[in-house]
């Protein structure tokens, strides 16, 4: 895999259009597709795993490594999707990153009885863990399933800025809404979220 962060640190600014491509030719089936996606995606892959296990308490079993290599198997078993871009691609894993840290914490939480849960921030994604108070994962995956019920579109925007680091300007191209919109949504939906965790 090191060998896979020099070939990327080549990359140059068609990047995200190449990777677009790649991703939906591998969606009609072109398995050698997915074969050159993996060195374009991996340090992305890597920095969103490091980004949220940097939130965890010290100690955590997980590795940034071993999230990441989790997060691409589920990625892999995505065959068939329509993907629509790369911010598309990064929401996915985001999604899947989120299912991994949330079995762990489940897990782990079944042999400790709930002594010692992991902990994560609700800061802004690229700001993870400096001002904001922690709250265990699990409590967040299940405000986070509440507020899917009240209001879907704010808890896949939380999914995709936290989770999968996304920009206002990412996390609105997948969504399909203006970055205004964007940002409205996301100081709403980390209001509620504040409050329910506050409340826990």
């Amino acid at each position: 895999m090191h060998g896979l962060r020099k070939i990327y640190s080549g990359m140059t600014a068609p990047l995200s259009h190449h990777v677009t491509e790649l991703l939906r030719a591998w969606s009609q089936g072109d398995r050698t597709a997915l074969d050159e996606l993996l060195p374009l995606v991996y340090r992305e892959l890597h920095q969103q795993a490091e980004r949220l296990m940097r939130a965890q308490t010290p100690g955590h079993t997980l590795q940034v490594t071993g999230l990441v290599h989790e997060a691409y198997l589920r990625l892999v078993g995505q065959e068939g999707l329509p993907w629509q871009n790369r911010a598309h691609f990064f929401g996915v894993a985001g999604k899947a990153m989120r299912s991994i840290l949330v079995d762990h914490a489940r897990s782990r939480a079944a042999v400790k009885r709930g002594r010692g849960v992991r902990q994560l921030t609700l800061g802004a994604a690229r700001e993870a863990a400096r001002a904001e108070p922690a709250v265990d994962v699990l409590a967040l995956d299940e405000a986070l399933s509440r507020l899917a019920e009240l209001d879907p579109g704010q808890s896949r925007l939380v999914e995709l800025r936290y989770f999968a680091g996304l920009s206002i300007e990412e996390a609105a191209e997948v969504l399909g809404i203006s970055p205004a919109t964007v940002k409205r949504q996301w100081r709403l939906a980390r209001a509620w979220l504040k409050t329910e965790l506050s409340a826990e």
